[in-house]
């Protein structure tokens, strides 16, 4: 679990709330994972009940893991939801037994508990909470491994279509799908095939956003041998900014206060993603060289490995040892470094930020679409670099930062992004056509807006059926 996913799952909650109260209760499930919650997922948890007391979180029992089975993350993750999936059973068929169990929503996480949920009769849909990118991918990728008995680790440059997408590169694929004897493997092409069968699918996006995307997978492009179920485009859906208070949130607001309206660029790489020593260092360089102002978020180095991109591990560096000696000191009047966390969607509302150097994690780049700020893509670990692609090459909302061939990104590439991002035409018509996409964002929710339209359609289908 984490908060990349549950954020979306507990707005989609608040969604059904705000709208459907007399119709819908909420019961979101929640699995402890054998290394136990982190504090900030608990403390995300407990804000949720004690301020939307209509929302009703299940925590099913815990359980420890044999450490014989523990393989790679990915596969780990995969034990574990199979090794839950007895429990799962117990508390669905608890729930029915008091409530009409009208739909069970699972993301791609949960794609084991979908042959649970159809065994007791519960209709299943998935929310992605990613895009229509990553719907893409998922459903076509079966069709994809039909066509092939190689690994994709096998064949780097091979480029890849995915219906709606840029070609590309079988390298920007997700780790878990490189190699085709992995376990996981396997898993993803099911989560593909699982998805055929639910009863609809739900995106965190909006029609005009990803509307190349969404029309080939309408059009039944991804799935060539098979109908697809229904597509509810039910975004943006971004986390709320109230009751967000502590040190970190004040010295962010109140540093981007006192600077020029559009003169900050911000950087932040999501709660997984790490660099290497010397990859913080090249961007520090780059940051310095480039006079911009500019607000960063650093987490602690876990690897000196420039392609090891992500951690669930919260320790805060140590700026004076991490960064070039003097760093601090010599940008102080134009930039602020935080260690591990920002409040992102208040930084990025913020009127005095001009651009995001980001991950490409969906979220993030809802935020900042939501926003109204242009991006410099940097991607660094699962679907980010498909988001990358038609964030720079369909949605043109960004530009890309290239690596050199031994995974680091040097310091003049930082420098002459920002830059460009910053002061340049490129970057101006970049700012300007995401102020265009933040007006189209804002009316998505109107009564003719057309998340409002499917999302209606969709709370229509749970009462019919």
């Amino acid at each position: 679990m984490s908060m990349g996913h549950l954020v979306p799952m507990v707005e989609l909650g608040k969604l059904i709330l705000r709208h459907c109260h007399h119709r819908f209760s909420v019961t979101i499930l929640i699995a402890e994972g054998p290394l136990g919650t982190p504090d900030v997922i608990t403390t995300f948890l407990r804000h949720i009940s004690e301020s939307i007391h209509s929302i009703y979180f299940h925590y099913l029992p815990s359980f420890s893991m044999n450490p014989s089975l523990h393989g790679n993350r990915a596969s780990s993750f995969v034990d574990f939801i199979n090794l839950n999936n007895p429990n799962l059973r117990q508390a669905l068929q608890t729930i029915s037994k008091t409530y009409s169990v009208r739909a069970f929503v699972i993301d791609f996480f949960g794609n084991l508990a979908l042959n649970v949920a159809s065994d007791l009769g519960i209709p299943t849909y998935y929310f992605l909470t990613g895009g229509a990118v990553t719907l893409s991918f998922f459903l076509h990728l079966p069709t994809i491994h039909n066509q092939t008995t190689k690994s994709f680790k096998d064949t780097p440059t091979t480029h890849l279509h995915f219906p709606g997408l840029p070609s590309i590169p079988a390298s920007n694929l997700p780790e878990p799908v490189q190699d085709r004897e992995d376990p996981t493997y396997n898993y993803f092409v099911e989560i593909g095939l699982n998805l055929r069968r639910s009863k609809g699918i739900m995106l965190n996006t909006f029609e005009c956003l990803e509307s190349p995307l969404i029309k080939a997978i309408t059009d039944g492009l991804c799935v060539p041998d098979a109908p697809t179920p229904p597509v509810y485009c039910v975004g943006p859906l971004i986390a709320s900014t109230e009751n967000r208070e502590g040190i970190t949130v004040n010295q962010c607001i109140s540093w981007l206060d006192s600077q020029p309206s559009q003169s900050v660029v911000f950087l932040c790489f999501g709660s997984g993603g790490v660099f290497s020593t010397a990859q913080v260092r090249e961007i520090a360089i780059g940051l310095e060289k480039s006079g911009q102002r500019f607000l960063w978020v650093v987490r602690n180095p876990v690897s000196d490995d420039n392609n090891k991109h992500y951690s669930v591990e919260i320790k805060e560096p140590d700026l004076e040892a991490l960064l070039p000696e003097g760093f601090l000191d010599r940008n102080k009047e134009r930039g602020l470094v935080v260690k591990c966390w920002a409040p992102q969607v208040e930084v990025l509302n913020h009127k005095s930020v001009g651009g995001f150097v980001t991950h490409c994690g969906w979220n993030s780049v809802l935020e900042a679409v939501f926003a109204g700020v242009p991006m410099v893509a940097w991607p660094l670990y699962a679907e980010q670099h498909m988001n990358k692609a038609f964030l720079v090459e369909e949605m043109k909302l960004a530009m890309s930062m290239e690596k050199s061939v031994d995974g680091l990104v040097s310091a003049a590439e930082v420098e002459n992004k920002i830059r460009a991002l910053m002061e340049c035409e490129e970057g101006r018509v970049l700012r300007e056509r995401s102020r265009k996409m933040k007006e189209e964002a804002m009316d998505v929710w109107s009564d003719c807006g057309s998340s409002m339209i499917a999302f209606t359609r969709l709370a229509e289908s749970w009462v019919s059926q």
